[in-house]
């Protein structure tokens, strides 16, 4: 039985992936989550019998306490359990040596882990962009083996699926679709005054909140554009974003004889999580399919890079320097809270990266380290919490 360590278990990504394992054929060997949700980490610990769990905040006794209450609840013993806290304790699951290890962490903090999981020869299903995007060259450099690391995020996956159709010479370009959020189709003079709510009404996922501001931005597509660049070594300037409002086609790939490659599924995270624990066999029946009996019509249109300047923002990170798309991630991180908080116009999100961006000296591939990127970070989100400030 292969067995799986789930980071972020009590996140989007992590639920779903327990629904999938679920199904049978895994053991739940580690969970790791933020401690924000303890009640739901102790019913997935009882719910998959998991011996070891972690959380980056509050304390062993409170997770504890809480499968107590769960087990008190359901009329079973409360289950022995070993519990890490602390901000590396993800990361030493991590590199405990399950043979799959699911990234579904968010944000620049699932870099550490990601490195742990590669060093310790682990099968990587990455759904923690932010680690390829803040730290590409330490990650390519830790990755033990070509296939190490399947990609979660269902564009990725649908690349990595339609890539296995010819050789990575015989590829013109990446095709990387997007919904257009929700605002499709608006000019940047009507998303004067958007609320935080508004952002948030994305019209086909279901996801965090963070991660669903920055598909209003269209941010998140930049960051999974550089992602793409790391991951299939395909350069910037050879990959296209698309507008594709139905989500039915989750990416393509266009190779040299003018043949593309689309993979097409219903909008379902459940089949990339299926697929990335699996790979490179595919699951049996992870969701339904689409329904080739039934009259429907699929659009494609081009991206508004005026409007939404957050994939032309990712382009000049990708090409600027190893660490501008660190310091991208790093000052998007602050702006999306302080919008979420009031504080910010969702215009002056994309505002403050472009000045951030363009004040960053930038560091080397082959000068990176953890350390220069933990500071180019660390310099990133104090230069946007001033300019957000001063907005």
């Amino acid at each position: 039985m292969t067995t799986l360590t789930l980071l972020g278990s009590t996140g989007s990504i992590g639920t779903q992936a327990l629904e999938v394992v679920s199904r049978g054929g895994y053991e739940v060997a580690a969970l790791a989550a933020g401690g924000g949700n303890v009640r739901l980490l102790a019913e997935q610990v009882l719910d998959h019998d998991v011996p070891l769990v972690a959380v980056s905040r509050g304390s062993a006794a409170d997770v504890r306490d809480a499968v107590a209450a769960v087990a008190a609840e359901r009329g079973v013993p409360a289950p022995g359990i070993e519990v890490l806290v602390g901000e590396g304790a993800a990361a030493e699951l991590a590199g405990a040596g399950s043979d799959v290890v699911l990234n579904g962490v968010t944000g620049s903090v699932g870099l550490a882990p990601t490195l742990a999981a590669l060093r310790a020869g682990s099968s990587l299903a990455l759904a923690n962009k932010e680690s390829l995007v803040v730290g590409g060259a330490l990650v390519r450099a830790a990755r033990q083996r070509p296939d190490q690391i399947v990609p979660v995020d269902s564009e990725h996956s649908a690349m990595a699926q339609a890539l296995r159709s010819g050789t990575h010479g015989e590829v013109a370009r990446l095709v990387l679709t997007a919904s257009g959020g929700p605002f499709r189709g608006k000019r940047r003079e009507e998303l004067t005054g958007v609320t935080a709510a508004q952002a948030l009404a994305h019209p086909t996922w279901a996801m965090g909140p963070v991660v669903t501001v920055n598909s209003a931005t269209l941010v998140n597509k930049g960051l999974e554009l550089i992602e793409a660049h790391l991951l299939f070594d395909v350069a910037v300037e050879d990959i296209t974003v698309v507008v594709h409002p139905q989500s039915i086609v989750h990416s393509m790939v266009e190779f040299v004889d003018g043949s593309t490659i689309a993979q097409a599924s219903p909008p379902d995270m459940r089949l990339p999580i299926a697929l990335a624990l699996s790979w490179p066999a595919r699951p049996q029946r992870a969701v339904a399919p689409c329904r080739w009996d039934q009259a429907t019509s699929w659009t494609f249109e081009p991206l508004d890079e005026d409007t939404f300047r957050g994939v032309r923002l990712a382009r000049q990170a990708a090409a600027a320097s190893a660490t501008h798309p660190a310091v991208l991630n790093a000052a998007n991180e602050e702006c999306v809270a302080a919008f979420l908080d009031g504080r910010l116009a969702f215009l002056a999100i994309t505002d403050i990266l472009e000045q951030v961006l363009a004040e960053h000296d930038g560091v080397a591939a082959e000068s990176l380290d953890l350390a220069t990127v933990h500071d180019a970070e660390a310099w990133a989100r104090r230069r946007a919490r001033e300019l957000a400030g001063a907005r």
